[in-house]
């Protein structure tokens, strides 16, 4: 093959490069969306921990007035039982009055009586006097047993109260225990998510580093061949010169101070601001997962991507290229703070001390700085 033939085939393999779309590592969608799911179910482990904890204090609760039920029953029931033995003694005396006593006292009590009425009143005396003692004392038996069954209704239901406990203790522990593990799979998760994230630029770097030095390659070649003809002198020559040299402007045009434009770059950007969500805030913080504050956060999702911008929120605010229609992966600048635009009016950024990265609806009149 010609010097010319290579020249266009390295024309072709620029182009082709130039315009081959680029997306986000998929391991890196996966991990997020796995680091998702494990967090619901977090959650939810966290909200059935909370039902059964409530729970747990509702039969708290339950116990104590159970109990102190079963203390007054057992109050009463001491009270019915001493009133039954005080009717059953005064009964006693009485049946062994009148025993001692003999038929004869209660003979002579009615022949004494005056008149027919008043030998009746005292016979009826004597038969209620044996009435209330036989009453009272029923009376209080019948409110022992009361009580005592009172007394074992509600030891039973302390007991089924106590065995219900002991249920939702061990469920407690076992969500416990859950949550845990879930807690740690979900750092382990975001641990994992971090690499993918670096991993997953720096294989878009060096992607870029390689197309960068095919198009270099297909220029030189044009080029080259572009010089070999010139040197011919042929008009025919002069005008495939011309041309080529037309070509290789457009080709191999420069860049602008904001970078190449690459929407991967971008979104490798975004990917990891989104990476830091509820990393709390630590003013002059740069340590990703521990503590960042604003420009601390912009300036890690540009290194993930492979660009170095400045430190604080100032020189990022006037650095880079400015935008009026912002991009996701442009930083949202205001005076004193920076934030990652991620589309939809919205923007990831680390507000202030006590606060936590988070995601936030632009507002105000910032401007836009673009790096990539």
């Amino acid at each position: 093959m010609n010097k010319f033939g290579k020249a266009i085939l390295a024309s072709v393999l620029a182009a082709s490069l130039a315009v081959t779309p680029v997306f986000a590592a998929p391991d890196v969608e996966g991990i997020r969306q796995s680091k998702e799911a494990s967090e619901s179910a977090l959650e939810s482990l966290k909200n059935d921990l909370a039902k059964t904890i409530e729970n747990i204090n509702e039969l708290e609760g339950q116990l104590v007035e159970t109990g102190e039920k079963i203390a007054q029953a057992e109050v009463d029931l001491a009270a019915a039982q001493e009133k039954e033995d005080e009717q059953y003694e005064a009964m006693k005396l009485r049946i062994r009055y009148m025993y001692e006593e003999g038929n004869t006292s209660f003979l002579t009590g009615l022949l004494e009586s005056k008149s027919i009425s008043e030998v009746l009143n005292k016979a009826e005396y004597i038969q209620n006097v044996h009435q209330y003692d036989r009453q009272k004392l029923e009376e209080y038996v019948d409110t022992k047993k009361q009580v005592e069954t009172l007394k074992a209704e509600l030891e039973q239901q302390q007991a089924e109260l106590m065995a219900k406990q002991a249920e939702f203790e061990e469920e407690k522990a076992n969500i416990s225990t859950m949550v845990e593990e879930k807690r740690a799979e979900v750092a382990e998760l975001d641990e994992q998510l971090q690499v993918a994230i670096v991993q997953a630029a720096a294989e878009e770097a060096a992607r870029r580093a390689a197309e960068e030095a095919a198009r270099a390659e297909a220029n030189q070649s044009v080029s080259d061949n572009n010089n070999h003809h010139s040197n011919s002198n042929t008009p025919s020559n002069q005008t495939n010169n011309n041309t080529s040299s037309g070509n290789s402007n457009v080709s191999g045009g420069s860049t602008s101070q904001g970078g190449s434009g690459d929407t991967s770059v971008a979104q490798a950007i975004v990917n990891a601001a989104y990476s830091q969500l509820g990393v709390p805030y630590v003013w002059g913080g740069t340590t990703p997962g521990s503590g960042l504050d604003c420009s601390g956060l912009t300036q890690y999702a540009h290194r993930v991507a492979g660009i170095s911008i400045p430190r604080t929120s100032g020189p990022q605010g006037s650095g880079g290229k400015a935008v009026s229609n912002p991009l996701p992966g442009d930083i949202v600048c205001y005076s004193g703070h920076v934030g990652i635009y991620i589309g939809g009016g919205q923007m990831i950024h680390a507000p202030q001390p006590g606060d936590v990265v988070k995601v936030a609806n632009v507002y105000g009149s910032p401007w836009y700085r673009r790096y990539w």
